[in-house]
């Protein structure tokens, strides 16, 4: 099978989103050919290079995302307006613009009227279709006409208050972002020597990233799945607040259309955790097509700890992260100094580097936090003194890797108010730690009832769990053990792998593409491309090429062969 794999910002990049799960998946389907299509976010990220990639990766093709490449396309007259009226469509849905106002755009649809999921989709593909035929789209989306077109469109009747009161700075910054996630629009990805050889496309997030998948889909039949571990709208809504209320209103819109469109023309639509499930509910997933993989995880270095689990202090609490403000490490702090008033002798361990420079003002913060609440604890006047609070990174001598870590102490406690799915709460419990947990994101149902889970931002309730457990040495070991075996259950990346084939060769089953492949002489090439297993040579000794899609002409007016009827089995068989 040949997989096309779509990303954004991230795979094969040595830095960036869904990295590592996409390079375990290929380097698991080694039997399978994945092509590679990847958008990237910004220089730094093309500088820092690729990671290296399995033999069964054909081809890599990038397009950045960062800089606008100057396509030179010049639009004549008639493309103009076919640019306008697909624009200004896209933008009159963007608005909440009813259909046919006039001095917007003209109804592209004939006949009775349409849903606003059609008018976007039939705006979108429009786009799509005369960027392939002008050469691209890049100057005409980041020219005065579209900004212009967008701003008819916030002033039509109907539209919505926050489009109407959008002024001219908030025009721009909307127009650029729209220009920036359609410049896939204008890319040569998309013929049958790119995507449209594949046998499926895989979108490794949502947002940017499944617009090839759906032009490929489009033009060429390919189906297309969708894998998300955040849904890309919930993201905007917490990555933009300080926005003005036109921009937010305008590019949730696009966001929402964009992920319903996906959602809509998918095939299969796979989740990360039942929490990410539910927001593709509610932005308008067909439940039928969703499927729940977890993320997979590595579980060999986290084996020798969690197999010899009696090197935890007793006395010691251990958190592990990245050091920022949604993991609320004031709270933590609070609750452990209500611990040490019920087990004087508690230590907690804070092992985690910065996240940015927001992620190391919070730990210059908490640091001084820590030693408000701990003065410096000395044996007698001529002795150093310690804070039971200490903070650490993982590579030093004491905690050389992450298992260390987490063997470290007795119990593992997350503290977060905002969490997705939590990898470091499963490689707790990989390491068969006991956890308390704070009920946030996927926190339960990585859980399952292996270990205590306590209300966000409440530290009373945070010590009481911990306490608990720091004075029941059986009830730790019972729930650590319990959390090891869910984990090595549900989440390793064997898990994940088998999960992903299995959901492959369902789809290619189910939607196959209607391609015929041709030998050097022009005759069909039987099962070009096997979906069961990988075979190493080729059929003939000339390379096969693709034939129109019309198909070949031995089997023009043909009728399609139909199954006979099964014979039943004679009754002494039975």
């Amino acid at each position: 099978m040949r997989i096309g794999l779509l990303t954004e910002g991230g795979y094969p990049y040595v830095s960036g989103d869904a990295r590592l799960w996409c390079d375990r998946l290929v380097h698991g389907l080694a039997q399978h050919e994945f092509d590679v299509y990847a958008l990237s976010r910004s220089e730094h990220q093309e500088d820092e290079g690729w990671i290296p990639l399995p033999p069964n990766v054909r081809r890599v093709r990038t397009a950045p995302l960062w800089m606008t490449e100057d396509d030179e396309v010049v639009l004549g007259r008639r493309a103009r307006r076919r640019f306008t009226e697909h624009f200004g469509e896209l933008a009159a849905v963007l608005c909440g613009v009813p259909e046919g106002v006039p001095g917007v755009a003209r109804s592209l649809s004939e006949g009775a009227p349409t849903s606003e999921a059609d008018r976007f989709a039939n705006a979108l593909y429009g786009l799509a279709e005369l960027a392939r035929d002008e050469g691209g789209l890049a100057g005409a989306l980041s020219s005065e006409t579209a900004v212009r077109t967008l701003e008819r469109a916030c002033r039509a009747p109907g539209a919505h208050r926050a489009a109407r009161e959008a002024r001219v700075p908030d025009l721009l910054a909307v127009a650029a972002h729209l220009e920036r996630a359609l410049r896939p629009l204008s890319l040569d990805w998309y013929e049958d020597d790119g995507l449209g050889a594949v046998d499926l496309c895989h979108a490794a997030s949502g947002g940017t990233a499944v617009l090839p998948g759906l032009l490929a889909r489009h033009f060429t039949g390919v189906p297309l799945m969708v894998t998300e571990y955040g849904v890309r709208l919930r993201t905007h809504y917490l990555t933009t607040p300080d926005a003005p209320p036109a921009v937010r209103s305008l590019l949730a819109a696009f966001q929402g259309r964009l992920t319903a469109e996906a959602y809509g023309r998918a095939e299969v639509v796979t989740a990360g955790n039942t929490h990410t499930r539910r927001w593709q509910e509610r932005c308008g997933a067909d439940r039928e097509k969703l499927r729940t993989v977890y993320p997979g995880m590595d579980a060999r270095p986290f084996a020798e700890v969690g197999e010899c689990a009696d090197r935890a202090d007793p006395d010691t609490l251990v958190w592990a992260g990245r050091v920022e403000p949604a993991k609320d490490l004031v709270s933590l702090l609070h609750a452990f100094a209500e611990v040490r008033k019920r087990q004087p002798g508690t230590r907690l361990r804070i092992v985690g580097a910065p996240a940015g420079p927001e992620g190391a003002a919070y730990l210059g913060h908490c640091r001084a936090l820590a030693a408000q609440l701990f003065p410096d604890e000395a044996e007698g006047p001529h002795a150093a003194g310690d804070n039971p609070v200490s903070f650490e990174e993982i590579g030093g001598p004491d905690l050389p890797a992450a298992a260390d870590a987490y063997a470290s102490g007795a119990v593992t406690v997350l503290s977060s108010v905002v969490e997705g799915f939590p990898v470091g709460l499963v490689e707790a419990m990989l390491c068969g730690s006991a956890t308390v947990s704070t009920d946030v994101g996927a926190v339960v149902e990585a859980i399952g009832g292996t270990g205590l889970v306590v209300p966000p931002r409440n530290p009373r309730a945070l010590a009481e769990a911990c306490v608990a457990l720091l004075r029941d040495p059986e009830r730790r070991a019972r729930l650590g053990a319990a959390a090891r075996a869910r984990a090595l259950e549900l989440f390793t990346v064997e898990r994940n792998i088998e999960a992903f084939h299995g959901i492959y060769l369902e789809i290619v089953s189910r939607a196959p593409v209607r391609r015929v492949v041709l030998d050097g002489a022009g005759e069909p090439l039987p099962f070009s491309v096997p979906a069961e297993a990988h075979v190493p040579v080729r059929w003939t000794a000339a390379s096969p090429r693709l034939a129109a899609r019309t198909g070949p002409g031995w089997a023009a007016g043909r009728p399609p062969v139909r199954a006979t009827t099964p014979v039943p089995a004679p009754e002494a068989a039975r």
